[in-house]
């Protein structure tokens, strides 16, 4: 392996070439471009031709430690600490201007280590750029307030003031978009980060961190540790000197963070799973809603938290809906993730591929039916990968398994329901409530749906979209706080009341004022 130096001087000496020809990537600590403190190395698999084909530091919780007392250091003694807000706007200006210049070569290493579609993860990272952007020109637009006093003789204002370190916990189906959600706000309020991402999904950090340093962010601002959650995740979730935590991934690993965060009185933001209701009326334009349902579940082959994966139909529709909706996606192409033509890629990791087969098999052994998929695939043009055909189960009850789990892979569990009120009650009976999409004519239904149903967003005749401008979060198990748009910087401030006396005596000191 290559040496464990802890410093160098130039970010081009890596990824250095280990004695097995692959490359290896290291953590960015306090400006240091590094190996584990250990010398440890894990592999990252392609998932498209399942070869390992890169090295990872494995950190551990020194170099965890490490990582947050350069955050600490660089909040409160760095260059960092003096900038006004217009100054760390204007460097995440200049941020999303790399981003937006390097977009292709970061969304080569990304597709290679997570096998989503060239096309999708192109335009994923490009879209960084706008999240820098608009959270750079944001930046010094968040203001204070004075506040009219019922005390005579007080001026009484607020500031809003950066917390301190950051930690941001990013999940493998979209690595580095989902890492600008956390790093954009905190940044631009004045924070300094800790990234640790998915051991599964590291290798592309190693190019955001290059960045970062040619837009000039001082030193420590901005920190990468890699490895595991139990050996580097726990130990950046417990240190004192966190003050936020910001998390994407499972309902049950947030749960665990949220615990070890109250035990530290952190504040958090979790954005968890979904088992997002897609719901479409019969007064539906149906070869839309198809489209939009296609997008829904089948897109990133079904691995994003907000996968529509319950699909209701109104029972005066259903057998024509679904008919017209297996035609669709029997056609979908599965493949290279590379090739534009390629509809559907591969599954991101062994472990999710497995876990996807397992709940195929237990929807069919609690009655669901199966009409298109519902099974591995393979055969040319799909390498040695973990390709799962979309899947379409019919006959569901949402009191099913299979409609109450997140499976996180392209499989559908397809609901009857009669009229409003029941697409109500089921879209609404589950644990989780990050979003929802109706398909519907009619304005007031519209309206009513979006009012009553329990999720963070609301999709009406579309679905799948964000913006950097909207706020994005859940409701119920399916997270705490919200990120992107105004609502997100909020996330990463704190608020200090200042009160400032223009009497010329104090008071009586006996009694409050």
């Amino acid at each position: 392996m290559p040496d464990t130096a802890h410093s160098l001087n130039k970010a081009t000496a890596w990824p250095k070439q280990g004695p097995d020809g692959l490359p290896c990537y290291p953590m960015v600590i306090g400006g240091e471009y590094r190996a584990a403190a250990d010398g440890g190395w894990f592999t990252t698999e392609d998932p498209f031709n399942g070869r390992s084909w890169a090295m990872i530091a494995r950190g551990r919780e020194v170099d965890a430690t490490a990582a947050v007392e350069a955050a600490h250091a660089a909040f409160e003694t760095g260059p960092w600490s003096r900038m006004t807000a217009t100054q760390r706007g204007n460097l995440l200006l200049r941020l999303a201007d790399l981003v937006e210049r390097d977009a292709v070569a970061i969304a080569e290493i990304e597709m290679r280590d997570n096998g989503k579609l060239a096309s999708e993860v192109t335009g994923q990272i490009r879209y960084m750029g706008a999240y820098f952007r608009y959270f750079g020109g944001l930046a010094d637009k968040v203001q204070g307030a004075t506040i009219p006093s019922d005390k005579p003789n007080i001026l009484n204002y607020t500031r809003l003031e950066p917390l301190g370190v950051v930690v941001a916990i990013t999940p493998w189906n979209s690595p580095l978009n989902l890492t600008a959600w956390k790093m954009g706000p905190a940044l631009a309020a004045g924070n300094t980060i800790v990234i640790k991402p998915s051991e599964y999904t590291s290798a592309s950090f190693l190019h955001l961190m290059r960045l970062v340093e040619e837009a000039g962010f001082p030193p420590g601002v901005v920190n990468l540790v890699t490895g595991f959650g139990a050996e580097v995740g726990a130990p950046l979730v417990e240190n004192p000197r966190v003050a936020r935590i910001a998390f994407t991934g499972g309902d049950e690993a947030g749960a665990r963070i949220y615990e070890a965060a109250a035990r530290g009185m952190k504040p958090v933001s979790l954005e968890l799973g979904g088992k997002s209701p897609n719901i479409v009326f019969d007064d539906a334009d149906l070869d839309q809603a198809v489209k939009g349902v296609v997008s829904g579940i089948f897109a990133a082959s079904g691995q994003t938290c907000i996968a529509g994966s319950r699909l209701l139909v109104q029972d005066t529709i259903h057998d024509d809906f679904v008919a017209r909706l297996v035609a669709f996606v029997a056609e979908a192409r599965l493949g290279d993730p590379s090739d534009s033509a390629t509809q559907i890629g591969p599954i991101a990791t062994r472990p999710q591929f497995e876990k996807i087969l397992r709940m195929i098999e237990m929807a069919r052994s609690e009655g669901a039916t199966c009409v298109l998929g519902g099974e591995a695939a393979s055969g040319a043009g799909l390498g040695q990968g973990q390709f799962v055909r979309p899947t379409i189960f019919t006959g569901v009850l949402n009191g099913m398994r299979i409609a109450q789990e997140e499976v996180f892979g392209p499989v559908l569990a397809v609901i009857r329901f009669h009229d409003e009120e029941e697409a109500i009650r089921l879209g609404n009976d589950v644990a989780f409530g990050l979003a929802a999409g109706v398909w519907t004519r009619d304005l007031r239904r519209a309206v009513v749906m979006s009012e009553r149903l329990r999720a963070g967003t609301v999709w009406v005749n579309t679905y799948r979209s964000t913006s950097f401008t909207s706020p994005f979060g859940g409701y119920k198990r399916s997270g705490i706080g919200r990120e992107s748009g105004i609502d997100a910087i909020r996330e990463y401030q704190q608020v200090k009341s200042v009160w400032i006396a223009t009497d010329s005596e104090v008071p009586n000191p006996f009694v409050r004022r």
